[in-house]
């Protein structure tokens, strides 16, 4: 086999093709101007091989590392058509993450906590992994990838690399320190080298085989609410109220125990500027980008405006989960889990980590059954009567969400400003990434908008 470092020169080229087709990967805005090798380690030699590979993905001025695991051999693994990235020699390289032979060895590492290169696999104090068990990968995710194992575990390996810890294993670990009952329990990790700083490239989790996540149950609801447009939505038998109100007494425990591991800190003048000044810029950019934002732009700035002058006392910082949606929460015969810690994986690090307040978790719950509510509708012609039931099941659900918020915290209808300006920034961004990748959707966000700002109030 060849040197390694070797190996991945030569897939300089063929991976600035082939990384915009990836679903994980970021930069789809701009073409792939250079690729150039960070590292790379080999943890299993032979035929076949597999390598892991940080790279430095060049878009014009933007740099950005994101790690790979290439696998070669002579008799091809059944992996799908996309995994091929191009011939070295006499045999093809593959992204690695589907092959069920070579993929186990990170989980057999971190069992018996051993150093390779630059990587350190560990398992987390008092936990002991069991071995040998052959992984395969969740199709279904956006950002990153994740190896389920022998039904026991999921790793979660993060496809754009930030230095230093992330926040996904560092609030996990936080809260399995205070024993919250909302996440699955933290196994093990796996740290590599990013411009001389540690980082966090894997984390392992208990596998909840039995979880179905909330967006899945959210749009069945609805669709049982659709198939009997003739009933309201607290008569057909989906009804998903009850769901909501558990959910929001789930959501608002996991914001106690983290205030409890990792403390809070009151707001400053600074910071409400900070945050105002965030959402103004926002609307300006996405309205120079979105005629049909622009009629919607004077009451939004109003909205915006208006946090200058709450009293900062009415305000606490802390950790928050950061990017909370439907699709980050999964139903257990036990209760709601919360996963997917990172925060919004667009934004940096350092924002990803700055302490914020629990209602931008709150106003991302609430945009989500937006969201689920009108899926249906979208691209289809107007009916009044269904449009009315999708109102109706987000309003029902969205209060619902609140009512359980409120038995454990305090009531977030109570911050009603601040709430209606969180969510309303939210749905701003959300016009912006609706208009760049899925135009269809553009009326969900603005329709949320036009609602709030003409009166209509949060739940």
């Amino acid at each position: 086999m060849s040197d390694p470092r070797e190996l991945v020169d030569d897939l300089t080229e063929d991976l600035k093709r082939w990384l915009p087709e990836q679903r994980w990967f970021a930069g789809k805005d701009r073409p792939v101007t250079g690729v150039r090798r960070l590292g790379v380690t080999e943890l299993v030699s032979g035929d076949p091989q597999l390598l892991h590979v940080v790279i430095e993905v060049a878009q014009d001025d933007r740099r950005e590392p994101y790690q790979l695991l290439v696998g070669r051999r002579t008799h091809p693994p059944e992996i799908a058509s996309t995994s091929w990235i191009g011939a070295v020699g006499d045999l093809n390289a593959y992204e690695a993450s589907g092959d069920l032979d070579v993929t186990g060895v990170l989980l057999d590492l971190m069992a018996r906590e051993e150093q390779v290169g630059a990587l350190i696999f560990e398992h987390e104090p008092g936990v002991t992994l069991d071995t040998g068990l052959r992984a395969r990968p969740i199709t279904s995710e956006q950002s990153n990838t994740s190896l389920v194992y022998g039904g026991q575990y999921i790793l979660k390996l993060f496809r754009k690399l930030t230095p230093g810890k992330n926040k996904d294993l560092l609030l996990h670990r936080a809260l399995q320190g205070v024993g919250s009952k909302h996440i699955a329990q933290p196994l093990g990790s796996i740290t590599g080298d990013l411009d001389g700083e540690p980082t966090t490239v894997g984390m392992l989790q208990q596998f909840v085989s039995d979880a179905v996540d909330g967006w899945a149950m959210a749009t069945t609801s609805v669709r049982d609410l659709m198939a009997a447009p003739e009933l309201h939505a607290g008569e057909v038998g989906g009804d998903f109220a009850g769901e909501a109100e558990r959910l929001g007494r789930a959501v608002a425990e996991v914001h106690a125990d983290l205030a409890e591991a990792l403390g809070t800190e009151p707001v400053d003048a600074d910071e409400m500027e900070r945050s105002t000044k965030a959402m103004l810029d926002r609307l300006d950019a996405v309205a120079g980008r979105v005629p049909e934002l622009a009629p919607h732009a004077p009451k939004l700035r109003a909205a915006f405006e208006k946090l200058r002058t709450l009293p900062a006392d009415a305000v606490t910082m802390q950790y928050i989960h950061g990017d909370l949606h439907l699709g980050q929460v999964l139903r257990t015969v036990g209760g709601w889990l919360l996963i997917d810690f990172e925060g919004e994986p667009a934004a940096p690090v350092e924002e990803r980590h700055a302490l914020r307040s629990p209602l931008r978790d709150v106003a991302g719950m609430l945009r989500s059954f937006d969201y689920a509510a009108q899926q249906m509708l979208v691209g289809q012609p107007d009916e009044p009567a269904l449009a009315e039931r999708a109102h109706e099941w987000s309003e029902r659900n969205r209060a619902a969400f609140c009512e359980g918020y409120a038995a454990i915290a305090a009531d977030p209808r109570d911050q009603g400003e601040l709430l209606r300006a969180f969510e309303l920034d939210k749905a701003v961004y959300e016009v912006g990434y609706e208009h760049a990748n899925r135009p269809d959707w553009l009326g969900v966000p603005l329709a949320s908008i036009a609602r709030i700002t003409n009166g209509g109030t949060t739940p």
